[in-house]
């Protein structure tokens, strides 16, 4: 069999994630393989007449990016509403939603999704936009909602009476009328009540979605909600050649999810495809602190009452989560607050000892905020953090509600990437799209240069090598794939970036400047300006 590669990059600054090998001039590749890691001189005996041969000119390569914290075909249907992201006020609401209907006449709901917590006030002002059909908008993080009254009243919700389950909250007025306002669990009783795209618009949505990913340098995913239907949707894309990012999906696990049905989770354990694959379990230990729906060891800075108890009883999560344990499976929970963070801790210390030790892997996703007698923990129970840079407030002029829901006490200890890696942990990165960007290159942003937000806060920024490992190589380490991808080694899956800068000469702060300019996915150029 022929030696000669099918694609040589030379000439590039590779930055390799490789501990042994940190950096070369010089990739090949051959199949969906890479065949050479080294120097210019050295890769010219791969090459041939059919080798197609990319001149880096001096710009970084580096190992395709794994975004661990992901909801990629969620995300994907929502890119079928109205895309609510940039909105400022009430005004820009109405401008987009107005033009989303006059796009889908036919439509019979208008959806939105992406707005911030200080948009939208009630249902009345989305009652002067549309009446006659029934709006929905989703917050940007997913764990908020806004309706009109034509939507509350499709639901039942409108006048008291009926209420949300688990940690829902419909918001009322004095006279108990719904605002519009949904939270949390309560959100369903509306979204439920949405169509469901049909396969086929969901596939197209999908494709269109990942094709817009692989233009960021994203080539794999870890998915945090699933179950077997979802895992089939990306299954059948694989199959029709049309799949151009690996997706790791697990089985999310409900308060009301019984024993018997985490057969479905080990169902999904046994689909091992080159793009898609199953073998985890998703739990959500709280809410979010925009929401008060946060588990905290101490109540909220500005709200004194609120103190939520959490979605899972420590007995319940520890039940269940030793369950999939003794199945094999890894298991990824969702903590903001510090108290789901301890909570959570205390489940895998008894699972832990129930099961014994293994190599689980076992995750805690978020980590807004921790205690610090909880931060010795991860490394002793073998718990990796999972981290998203660009959940932070940049700065505390954004008026982001955020920072006063923590209050000042807690700052220090709020998205404390560098306490978390100085404790000796690798940390995963991503974006948790669609609640934040998923361009690597916002949150590689963030990382490296957000601004303290008083004085005397310690500043927990990244290097940007750091940052790049624990979107490669730690990343794929947190999923079991440490052997496979996340390195540019030699054997290695053939899934690469190429930059459109040096990006270790850039200054931090011009980093977003700096744009993909070719992606490849197992072998295969995905995208290229």
């Amino acid at each position: 069999m022929s030696t000669k590669a099918d694609f040589v990059v030379e000439n590039a600054k590779v930055f390799t994630s490789n501990k042994d090998m940190p950096q070369a001039e010089a990739v090949a590749v051959k199949g969906n393989r890479i065949v050479y890691v080294g120097t210019n001189a050295g890769v010219n005996a791969y090459k041939d007449a059919n080798t197609r041969v990319l001149d880096g000119k001096g710009r970084t390569l580096t190992p395709g990016f794994i975004d661990s914290h992901f909801h990629l075909l969620w995300g994907s249907i929502s890119m079928g509403g109205a895309q609510l992201y940039d909105a400022k006020n009430i005004e820009d609401v109405k401008n987009i939603l107005l033009e989303f209907a006059e796009n889908n006449k036919t439509t019979e709901w208008i959806d939105g999704r992406g707005v911030r917590y200080d948009v939208i006030a009630d249902r009345h002002e989305l009652d002067a936009i549309i009446a006659d059909k029934p709006i929905y908008i989703n917050a940007y993080d997913g764990h908020t909602s806004w309706a009109n009254t034509k939507a509350l009243e499709l639901a039942g919700i409108l006048q008291p009476g009926k209420e949300a389950e688990g940690n829902g909250v419909i918001v009322r007025d004095e006279n108990g009328i719904a605002t519009g306002e949904l939270r949390e669990t309560a959100m369903g009783l509306v979204s439920d009540l949405i169509p469901e795209p049909s396969e086929a618009r969901k596939r197209e949505l999908l494709k269109m979605t990942m094709a817009r990913i692989n233009a960021t340098g994203v080539t794999s995913v870890h998915n945090m909600n699933g179950d077997m239907e979802e895992l089939m949707t990306y299954a059948a894309v694989e199959d029709a050649g049309e799949m151009t990012v690996r997706v790791y999906e697990p089985y999310h696990i409900k308060p009301e999810t019984t024993e018997a049905m985490l057969n479905e989770a080990a169902e999904m354990a046994k689909v091992k495809g080159e793009f898609v694959r199953g073998g985890a379990a998703k739990f959500f230990m709280d809410g979010v602190w925009e929401s008060y729906t946060a588990l905290n060891v101490e109540p909220y800075a500005d709200v004194a009452d609120a103190n939520p108890d959490g979605i899972f009883s420590l007995e319940h999560f520890t039940r269940m989560a030793s369950l999939c344990d003794k199945m094999g499976l890894q298991i990824f929970v969702h903590c903001c607050g510090d108290g789901a963070v301890r909570r959570t801790l205390d489940g895998y210390e008894a699972v832990q000892k129930a099961n014994g030790k293994r190599d689980s892997r076992h995750r805690i996703e978020h980590i807004e905020v921790y205690h610090p007698d909880d931060l010795p923990r991860f490394k002793q129970l073998g718990v990796l953090p999972s981290m998203q840079t660009s959940h932070a407030p940049f700065s505390i002029s954004e008026g982001d509600v955020w920072p006063t829901r923590v209050g000042k006490q807690r700052w220090h200890l709020s998205f404390a990437w560098r306490d978390v890696l100085n404790a000796g942990n690798q940390i995963s990165y991503g974006s948790d799209w669609p609640v934040a960007p998923f361009d690597p290159m916002i949150n590689l942003h963030v990382g490296l240069n957000r601004e303290t937000w008083a004085e005397g806060i310690p500043s927990h920024n990244l290097t940007l090598e750091e940052l790049i490992i624990g979107y490669t190589r730690d990343a794929a380490y947190a999923e079991f794939m440490e052997n496979e991808k996340g390195q540019i080694k030699e054997g290695y899956l053939a899934d690469l970036v190429l930059f459109s800068h040096d990006l270790f000469a850039l200054d931090p702060k011009d980093i977003l400047t700096a744009k993909p300019v070719l992606t490849m996915v197992n072998g295969k150029i995905v995208f290229e300006a």
